[in-house]
């Protein structure tokens, strides 16, 4: 099956739309890692603390994002998603120059 390619824009899109379905997605860490997280957004976060977020994720490119099989929420990094999965279409992401 060949990749669709999109960028990430249109990526962030694609995730916002299909809110509460499930998706793979392909990035990598801070410590140059590979990492593939089976996740989804729309689940509610609620701060284990009464502490405020200390910087709002949208203005750094990232995505707060539940992990299905740690069952806790991570962050992705738009700047590093290289792939998605997503209804069973898989897209290549070329990241914005």
């Amino acid at each position: 099956m060949k990749l669709k390619r999109i960028n990430t824009q249109k990526a962030k899109e694609i995730i916002k739309e299909n809110k509460y379905k499930f998706f793979t997605a392909h990035f990598i860490k801070k410590d140059n890692t590979k990492r593939i997280l089976n996740c989804m957004i729309g689940k509610k976060y609620t701060p284990k603390t009464n502490r405020k977020q200390p910087y709002d994720p949208s203005k750094y490119n990232l995505l707060k994002v539940y992990d299905l099989k740690i069952k806790d929420f991570r962050i992705i990094n738009f700047n590093t998603l290289y792939k998605l999965n997503i209804n069973k279409t898989k897209y290549k992401i070329k990241q914005n120059v």
